[in-house]
C-alpha cells in the first residue's frame, strides 16, 4: 500500500482542560511548539468498512452532559478525578486499558465491569485478554458509590470509565495529555467472555489484522497508531511477547532488549512474569513509545507492525513532534468513546452498582 501522508495535521496546542490537582513535577514546555496550525488533514486512504452498530448513538454524547442533572452542586467529573488521583501509577495505567477493553467489546457500555453470576458465569472480565490482568475496578466502584450517594440513578458506569481513563492519562502525563470527554452513555446489560478474543486486537496481530479490527469499530489507521501509544504505560505478561524473544529468528526486536526481557521473564516455577512496557519513561504516556517502535524496542508484534510503510510516517511525526501526539491521543480517545454507545431506548440503563445489572443489584 502507498504510505499515508501525515505532514498536514490540524494541530493546536491547547491549554489543559482537566489538569491534575497536584502533579508530581512540573514538565518543561515543548522545545518547538507549532507557530501556526497546519491545513486540515486529508481523509485516510482506507476508510472503515464496518462502522459501529449504532453510529447515531455516539453523536448523542456531549461535553458537560451532567451539568444541572443533580440536585445541589455535584461536580461529577471532579468526584471521579478525586478517586483516580488516589490510585497508584499501575492502577492509573490500568484505567486507560480498561476503557479500551470496554469500548472494543459491545461498545463503551461498562459491560467489562460486570461480575460473574449464576446466570452468566463468564462475563467479559473473565475473558482471556482481561483475566487476571485488567485493573482499576475498585476505583470505578469507589467513584460510583460516592456518585450514587450524591446523585442517585444519574451517572452511568460507562461514563465513569471514560472519565477515569481521561483523568488517568492526564495524571500520568503530568497534565500534558488533557481533553474534554463527552458523556451521556448508558450501561449495557450483556457481557460475554466469548466476545473478547474476536474483538480485542491481540499482541501478535500484524498490521493488516490491526487495521481490520480498528476499522470494524469505526476507527481509522491514524487512530490505531495514535492509541497504540498507550502501550508505553503499565506492565505486560511475558506470554504476550515470548515468541519475539531470543533465540527467535523471525523477531526484529533489539538484541539487547530481548536479552533483558528474557532475563526478566525467566521463572523457575513457570510463573508468567510481568515486565514494564517501557524502561525509559515507565508509566508516563509520551512519545517515547514511537522512538521505541523505530528502534525495534517494543514488546508486541502489533507494536513492531507500526513500522509498515503506511504507518511509519505518522510514527516519525510523533517522534519529532510530541505535542502533536498529545493532542491527537485525546482526539482518538474521544472518538473511541463514541463506539456503539448505548441509549435508554437501546437496551441501556444506569446501573445502581457497576458490577451487576439492575435486576441483580
Amino acid at each position: 500500500p502507498q504510505p499515508v501522508s501525515y505532514t498536514h495535521l490540524d494541530v493546536y496546542k491547547r491549554q489543559p482542560t482537566y489538569p491534575p490537582t497536584s502533579p508530581p513535577r512540573t514538565p518543561q514546555p515543548p522545545t518547538s511548539p507549532p507557530t501556526s496550525p497546519p491545513p486540515t488533514p486529508q481523509p485516510p486512504t482506507s476508510p472503515p468498512t464496518s462502522p459501529p452498530a449504532a453510529p447515531d448513538a455516539g453523536h448523542q454524547v456531549k461535553v458537560g452532559y451532567y451539568m444541572g442533572k443533580c440536585r445541589g452542586y455535584v461536580d461529577v467529573e471532579a468526584i471521579v478525578r478525586k478517586h483516580v488521583s488516589q490510585a497508584d501509577a499501575g492502577i492509573k495505567a490500568g484505567l486507560v486499558r480498561l476503557f479500551f477493553h470496554d469500548c472494543f467489546v459491545r461498545g463503551c457500555d461498562a459491560s467489562v465491569l460486570l461480575d460473574p453470576t449464576s446466570a452468566n458465569p463468564q462475563p467479559e472480565k473473565r475473558g482471556i485478554p482481561n483475566f487476571p490482568s485488567l485493573r482499576g475496578f475498585e476505583v470505578i466502584d469507589a467513584a460510583k458509590a460516592e456518585l450514587e450517594a450524591a446523585c442517585p440513578g444519574t451517572v452511568s458506569c460507562a461514563d465513569i470509565v471514560a472519565f477515569a481513563a481521561r483523568d488517568a492519562s492526564s495524571f500520568l502525563s503530568y497534565g500534558w495529555v488533557n481533553f474534554a470527554m463527552p458523556a451521556g452513555r448508558y450501561d449495557g446489560n450483556v457481557s460475554l467472555a466469548s466476545e473478547t478474543l474476536p474483538n480485542l486486537p491481540p499482541p501478535f496481530a500484524d498490521a493488516t489484522r490491526l487495521k481490520q479490527m480498528f476499522a470494524a469499530k469505526g476507527l481509522d489507521t491514524a487512530d490505531m497508531v495514535t492509541l497504540s501509544g498507550a502501550h508505553i504505560i503499565g506492565r505486560s505478561h511475558c506470554s504476550s511477547f515470548s515468541g519475539r524473544l531470543p533465540p527467535s529468528n523471525t523477531s526484529d526486536m533489539d538484541p539487547a532488549l530481548g536479552a533483558k526481557l528474557k532475563a526478566g521473564c525467566a521463572s523457575a516455577n513457570g510463573t508468567d512474569n510481568t515486565v514494564m512496557q517501557d524502561y525509559k519513561t515507565p508509566d508516563e504516556p509520551d512519545n517515547q513509545y514511537y522512538r521505541n517502535v523505530l528502534d525495534h524496542k517494543v514488546l508486541f508484534t502489533s507494536d513492531a507492525a507500526l513500522n509498515a510503510t503506511d504507518t511509519i510516517n505518522l510514527v516519525r511525526l510523533y517522534v519529532d513532534m510530541p505535542w502533536v501526539w498529545q493532542y491527537k491521543f485525546g482526539e482518538a480517545m474521544v472518538k473511541m468513546g463514541r463506539v456503539e454507545v448505548k441509549t435508554a431506548a437501546a437496551n441501556g440503563e444506569i446501573r445502581k452498582t457497576c458490577r451487576f445489572v439492575n435486576s441483580k443489584a
